[in-house]
C-alpha cells in the first residue's frame, strides 16, 4: 500500500510494526519481524532515510518512530512534485516530438513491434495516450491482444475520449465476448457489429494507427504515423463503421442490435430532464452518470438530430416522437 511513496514491502512490514509499538529496541523488532538483526537494522535505516523513523537519544539500540500524519505527509508532498516535474518533463519531450515529427523522414513513418509482450505493452500506450477518440476494429482472432476491456480503455474512457469500436460477429461467440461488450456499452463507448472486419485495428486521435503484421512466427504489429497510408486505415474504419449494425444495452441488461441509429432509453431520459429544466449536473446525478457521460451523450443527439443548439434539440425530439408531453 505504501508502495507508492517509495518504501517496498519489508520496509512497509517493519514500519507499520513499529508503529504498533511506537518504539522498539533492535532485537525485539527483528524477532517480530522474523529477521535477523542486521537485516533489521538495514530495513530501518532507510525507513530513516525517508524520515519515518528515528534512533532514540537516550538509548542508542532502540528505536522510534515518527508521527505518521506529518511524516507521511512529508513524503506524499515529497512525490508529488517529484510526479508534476516528471509531467513537465513528459510534456516538454512531447513537444519536441511534435515539433521533430512535423516532417518525419519516410522510414520513420511504420514502426515494428514484434513479441505478445511488446504489442500489448505498445497497444495499451496507444490508449493512455489517446486526447480524444479512439476507434477500433475488433476480430474474433486475438493474438496478444484478448479482449475490448483493459485498464488503458477504462482510464481513456474515464477521462473523455470517445470510443468507437466495431466488433466482428464471431467475437462475441469467446467465452468472455458478451461480457467484454457489456461492459463497453456500459462506459458509454459507441460499439457496432459486423459479420466480419477486415482486420484488427486501433486509430487513436486520427494521429497513430497500429495492425497486426500476419505471416510472423510470433506476434507481430505495424504502428503507423501521420501519411497517406493512415489516411487509408482511417478510412477503412470510418467505411467499415457506417456499414455496421449500432447495438445497445435495453432495460434488461441485453445487448441488442438497433435497427436505425437514434436515441437510446438513457439518452430519452436525459433529454427528460433536460426539457424539464435541469442542469447537466442535476441530470447526471439524477442519472447516477458522469457529467462527460451527459454531455457527450447530449453532444450525440444533436448530431443525430443534426442541429446546433439545445432548443433546437428539444423541438426536434419533439417532433421525431423521441419525447412526447407525457413524459416530461
Amino acid at each position: 500500500m505504501l508502495s507508492a511513496i517509495g518504501l517496498d514491502d519489508g520496509q512497509e512490514a517493519a514500519y507499520r510494526a513499529l508503529v504498533a509499538l511506537g518504539a522498539a529496541d533492535l532485537g525485539e523488532l527483528a524477532h517480530r519481524l522474523g529477521q535477523s538483526e542486521e537485516e533489521a537494522g538495514r530495513v530501518l535505516r532507510r525507513l530513516a532515510d525517508h524520515g519515518l523513523v528515528a534512533r532514540s537519544s537516550a538509548r542508542p539500540g532502540r528505536w522510534v518512530v515518527a508521527p505518521p500524519k506529518a511524516a507521511l505527509t512529508a513524503l506524499l508532498a515529497s512525490r508529488r512534485h517529484e510526479l508534476e516535474r516528471a509531467e513537465h518533463a513528459a510534456a516538454v519531450l512531447a513537444a519536441e516530438f511534435r515539433a521533430e515529427a512535423a516532417e518525419p523522414p519516410v522510414h520513420d513513418l511504420v514502426e515494428v513491434v514484434t513479441g505478445a509482450k511488446a504489442v500489448a505493452r505498445r497497444f495499451l500506450q496507444l490508449q493512455f495516450g489517446a486526447e480524444r477518440e479512439v476507434c477500433a476494429l475488433v476480430s474474433d482472432q486475438p493474438v496478444a491482444i484478448t479482449g475490448m476491456e483493459n485498464d488503458a480503455e477504462e482510464d481513456a474512457a474515464g477521462r473523455g475520449v470517445v470510443y468507437r469500436a466495431v466488433v466482428e460477429r464471431a467475437a462475441l461467440n469467446r467465452p468472455s465476448g458478451l461480457t467484454e461488450l457489456a461492459s463497453a456499452l456500459g462506459r458509454d463507448e459507441q460499439v457496432r457489429m459486423a459479420d466480419r472486419v477486415p482486420t484488427k485495428l486501433i486509430v487513436v486521435d486520427g494521429a497513430l494507427a497500429m495492425l497486426p503484421l500476419a505471416g510472423r512466427t510470433e506476434p507481430a504489429a505495424l504502428v503507423v504515423h501521420a501519411s497517406g497510408l493512415l489516411e487509408a486505415l482511417c478510412g477503412l474504419f470510418e467505411a467499415v463503421w457506417a456499414a455496421a449494425m449500432p447495438l445497445r444495452i435495453d432495460d434488461r441488461g441485453t445487448v441488442t442490435e438497433v435497427a436505425g441509429e437514434g436515441p437510446d432509453h438513457i439518452d430519452l431520459r436525459i433529454l427528460s430532464l433536460l426539457l424539464a429544466g435541469l442542469t447537466d449536473t442535476s441530470t447526471a446525478r439524477q442519472l447516477d452518470l458522469g457529467l462527460r457521460t451527459v454531455q457527450r451523450r447530449i453532444k450525440r443527439l444533436m448530431e443525430i438530430a443534426d442541429v446546433s443548439t439545445r432548443l433546437q434539440l428539444g423541438w426536434h425530439a419533439y417532433e421525431r416522437g423521441w419525447i412526447t408531453r407525457d413524459r416530461f
